[in-house]
């Protein structure tokens, strides 16, 4: 493992028995398992931040697990459905066989340091994901061979595309009777809008796969079906034996398509062709045309494919050659925001964990300077000033103490109880300061977006006498995960939870019972609706107050109406230009405050408003008026215009994907018919349906059992928010009576 100098002191954090059942013995002394101790400084060059992403049960976590195994950090092969992996180490993740929160594990691979997050594929999780994109350099994105790109993969993938995050592709489950390289690299094409740059054939199908040859070198590579696959075989194709006559002409093919590809994908390559190896373009050496692999993967123009089967141990070592071939280092990635603190320190917050006997434990990337353990830090965010008592280095729940770490990396930092996911780290105030000055305005770097809740209930404890702990639990959770909200009704005073879905919101009620021993009480699940208004409407009023002998008075007058933008959550405010000539700077705070705080309650359910733009006309008061009575002005008067407006309640829309077998396809749409769902289209795929489909997210609960008990359990699906549409009057007026009953 490479982290930290080689001079350092390194002490492994204190091991904890039972985490790892089939591990006790990984690390004992004398074995042949990579010490976490013996650890050296690469140069940033040398340095791969990855993570590994796809859609649930495309096979991520096992694939990492033999990146750790053949790079020699773990004794054993761990298995997901056995619960035995070194990422997926909660509870939750190890009874349910999958990845709940993001984990990170750091490794070498020949002469390079990778530091590898492992992220969810659930869509409840999607955060997890997103935090960790927003960090990294590179990523792999993990197919099922046999079911090409799915939804969740459209998801994460868009995730890396907004954060400009180069990828490598792997074709896993190779060895599936269904498995199918045309149609994975078809569906890149179609559903991700990339170009896949195939670099390796598969050799064999279903279980005959037995590996595969590299296009560069045209060397085949050969794992025997019975051991652990650390071990494989290497060598040439030859014309010479009949078996592998036919491969290697389908080789050629192959090898001059790509030839082709990566020249019209970077000009460098193509003027060498054209110069050099005008006679024969397959004359051209492996390692110039690597080189223009990486060059065509750096700048996004194509995403390498390699082909595998994790779980049969074969193709993750050649995977791995790739991520230290194709993936960029630190250096090679823009920085812009922290380039103006130079060489001074400059880290982002992007993960917050609670540990009972550490507290808060902060994943920080560091984008330059060096990060050094009992220094204090500034806060940009909340201008605040910590001191960092200690410095770890993650391996998923077991940590190493270093004393420094340097641009480049990723640490784990302990004693930093304010910190909060998005903060921006620094070494002092001075060199804060020092950064406005060269940037002329504070420079913070850009923290995660944060989706919106989508459904919510109440949370009770035992008793009163558990209720601060409950609290205490919750705001712990909240700290972890920025995704999860929580409020309290101002009615009835009741703990309202909010989160991504039904299993997000499972996960978090099976944490408070495990992890804090609080057996809460979950009320009915509720879905978070939207509202917005129908049409323009003008309102006045006018706010008078005698405080002693002498009055105050305030008189508003705004117009709303529907916005013309018709992204998700946005509302805007605006002030006329005679409300703004008149009004100071706290003033026009005050007002723009008030209105805003109007969006996140609508008349009809009382939830957020979406889709509304205000304008202020007019604000007229009396000399000594305060803010808050302004403020009180515009927001009785924003009541009365969104009345006046008419409310429509918006329904969250979720985009429904199935693959079940054909024979069950008619229960399943009879089921999705009783959901008020719209079949969008049904796809072949080899030997099962797929059906896509949208429904609304009021009707999709329950839909894990009612698919499994309609299929045998031979079915599975996913969703992922779409959009919000408007209800039908019928539908929205018995919603609006339900509400009102429950409340």
């Amino acid at each position: 493992m490479i982290w930290g100098n080689s001079f350092l002191r390194l002490r492994c954090c204190t091991w904890r028995p039972g985490r790892f059942p089939k591990r006790a013995s990984s690390f004992l002394p004398g074995e042949d398992v990579k010490s976490l101790r013996s650890v050296i400084s690469p140069d940033v060059s040398k340095i791969r931040n990855i993570g590994i992403m796809a859609h649930i049960d495309a096979g991520k976590t096992t694939t990492t697990e033999r990146m750790l195994y053949y790079s020699g950090y773990t004794r054993a092969l761990g298995d997901v459905d056995d619960g035995d992996t070194v990422t997926d180490f909660m509870a939750q993740e190890r009874e349910r066989g999958i990845t709940v929160q993001s984990a990170a594990v750091t490794f070498d691979w020949k002469g390079h340091r990778i530091n590898l997050i492992d992220t969810p594929g659930h869509v409840d999780f999607t955060l997890e994901v997103e935090r960790a994109l927003r960090v990294l350099d590179g990523a792999v994105a993990v197919f099922d061979a046999a079911a090409g790109v799915e939804a969740q993969t459209v998801t994460v993938w868009r995730q890396a595309e907004k954060h400009r995050v180069p990828c490598v592709g792997f074709l896993n489950k190779m060895d599936k009777p269904a498995a199918d390289l045309t149609l994975c690299l078809e569906s890149i094409r179609q559903k991700l809008k990339a170009n896949p740059v195939l670099l390796q054939l598969p050799v064999g199908t279903g279980r005959n796969f037995s590996g595969v040859v590299d296009l560069l070198t045209n060397q085949r590579l050969t794992w025997k079906p019975t051991d652990d696959g650390r071990v494989y075989d290497a060598g040439p194709l030859s014309e010479s034996r009949e078996e592998e006559a036919e491969l290697l002409r389908e080789v050629r093919r192959a090898r001059s398509a790509l030839i082709e590809q990566v020249a019209d994908l970077d000009d460098d390559f193509a003027e060498l062709l054209l110069t050099d190896f005008g006679h024969d373009f397959d004359a051209v050496p492996s390692v110039r045309l690597q080189e223009a692999v990486r060059r065509v993967t750096l700048t996004r123009k194509g995403v390498p494919v390699l082909c595998g089967s994790s779980l049969r141990n074969k193709g993750v070592q050649p995977l791995l050659d790739a991520v230290a071939a194709y993936l960029p280092s630190p250096n090679e990635r823009p920085r812009d925001l922290a380039r103006w603190y130079e060489d001074e320190l400059c880290a982002l917050a992007f993960k917050v964990l609670h540990d009972k006997r550490r507290g808060s434990l902060v994943f920080l990337r560091i984008y330059s300077g060096t990060l050094r353990a009992q220094a204090a830090v500034r806060n940009v965010n909340r201008n605040s000033t910590e001191r960092l008592s200690r410095l770890l280095v993650p391996f998923a729940d077991q940590h190493v103490e270093i004393s420094s770490m340097t641009a480049g990396n990723i640490a784990l930092a302990v004693g930093l109880k304010q910190t909060a996911t998005g903060d921006t780290i620094v070494s002092s105030k001075a060199s804060a300061a020092a950064a406005a000055r060269r940037a002329r305005t504070d420079v913070v770097l850009s923290g995660v977006e944060v989706p919106d809740p989508v459904f919510f209930c109440t949370v009770e404890p035992p008793t009163l006498a558990r209720q601060a702990d409950l609290e205490s639990a919750l705001n712990n959770l909240q700290k972890e995960d920025p995704s999860l909200k929580v409020r309290t009704d101002p009615d009835s005073g009741q703990i309202i939870l909010c989160g991504m879905g039904e299993l997000h919101i499972e996960i978090i009620h099976d944490r408070i019972r495990r992890e804090y021993g609080v057996e809460t009480q979950l009320g009915p699940l509720q879905v978070a609706y939207r509202e917005t208004v129908l049409r323009r409407a003008s309102a006045a009023d006018t706010l008078e107050r005698t405080v002693g002998e002498k009055r105050h008075a305030v008189t508003v007058e705004l117009a709303v109406r529907p916005s013309e933008d018709r992204a998700a959550g946005a509302c805007q405010v605006a002030l006329a230009e005679e409300a703004a000539a008149t009004l100071s700077e706290d003033m026009r705070e005050a007002v723009e405050n008030a209105v805003r705080g109007s969006y996140l309650q609508g008349p009809l359910l009382g939830s957020p408003l979406q889709r509304v733009s205000t304008l202020i006309r007019r604000v007229q008061m009396e000399a000594g008026t305060s803010p808050a009575m302004v403020s009180a002005c515009v927001s009785r008067c924003m009541l009365k215009a969104l009345r006046l407006a008419g409310g429509q309640v918006l329904e969250p829309v979720m985009s429904l994907e199935v693959r079940v077998e054909e024979e069950h396809l008619g229960a399943v749409l009879g089921d999705l018919a009783q959901r008020r769902g719209t079949v969008r289209d049904i796809q072949s795929r080899h030997p099962d349906k797929v059906l896509l489909a949208s429904v609304p997210l009021a009707e999709t609960r329950g839909y894990s059992t009612a698919l499994r008990t309609l299929t045998s359990g031979k079915a599975t699906f996913s969703l992922e928010l779409d959009t919000y549409r408007a209800m039908s009057a019928q539908e929205q007026n018995a919603l609006v009576k339900r509400t009102a009953g429950l409340l």
